[in-house]
């Protein structure tokens, strides 16, 4: 998708590491300038830079997307300094693993503050950015979890399947004002947060019951979001692509 993206302005929360820098590298290739948001600036830098050692644009705005004094700020920046927004893809999430009622009040509340929440705090600040020019399009990402049933992270689930319903409440708010809202599903991904969970026995054993044959990786779903941002997607809104190696079709 080689200059697909040239003179986008693209937005991507968690994009210091793991899927998020997939989906922003993805876009830097594709010609958009990358405006990564992340709440390490360490890490976020790495990936600037990494996108510039390509050749691509981008720059790092420090955010916890939980927090929304900094959302407000980070969509503010970004018109400030480009005058547009064009595509986001909300990214940034939380994994805890452990059974329902072993899961502490605290920690629930920061799962739903990220991962639903943040989410939210997006859009309401990306939706009147882009509406300045009339059109945008909107990537949330979701997972397997919000439509299989799955053991140990049930309040992951009850966030991811928060932000399918919610995406498609504002795919219908916004789809006659030129803004598609779509979700990303993903399956198993190797990540910064899924590694702790994901020894090279328990890889083996996902995969397997993978159709594919194999576990996902961030350039896997990049290419989705890019494509749920192009124009080649233009009449879908609303919906929930599962880039699941045919998991949930099992």
């Amino acid at each position: 998708m080689a200059g697909t993206f040239d003179g986008k302005i693209a937005l991507v929360t968690g994009g210091a590491t793991g899927i998020g820098l997939g989906a922003a590298q993805a876009f830097a290739r594709a010609g958009a300038t990358v405006v990564i948001a992340a709440r390490r600036a360490d890490r976020g830098e790495q990936a600037v830079l990494s996108i510039r050692n390509e050749g691509g644009k981008a720059l790092f705005i420090q955010t916890d997307v939980a927090q929304e004094e900094q959302v407000e700020a980070l969509v503010g920046q970004i018109m400030e300094r480009f005058g547009r927004l064009d595509c986001a893809f909300n990214n940034a999430g939380q994994l805890i693993m452990k059974p329902l009622t072993d899961y502490t009040l605290t920690e629930w509340n920061e799962l739903i503050a990220t991962n639903l929440t943040g989410i939210w705090l997006g859009m309401k600040y990306q939706i009147p950015a882009m509406l300045e020019h009339g059109r945008g399009s909107i990537v949330n990402m979701a997972s397997v979890s919000a439509v299989a049933g799955m053991s140990h992270i049930s309040a992951y689930a009850a966030t991811k399947g928060g932000v399918v319903s919610m995406t498609i409440a504002a795919a219908i708010e916004y789809a006659r004002q030129g803004i598609r809202v779509n979700t990303i599903s993903t399956g198993a991904v190797r990540t910064e947060m899924t590694d702790p969970f994901m020894s090279p026995e328990r890889e083996a054993q996902t995969a397997a019951v993978y159709p594919i044959g194999r576990i996902g990786t961030p350039q896997d779903i990049g290419d989705a979001v890019l494509f749920l941002c192009s124009d080649a997607s233009s009449f879908i809104t609303g919906q929930n692509l599962m880039v699941d190696g045919g998991f949930t079709m099992q």
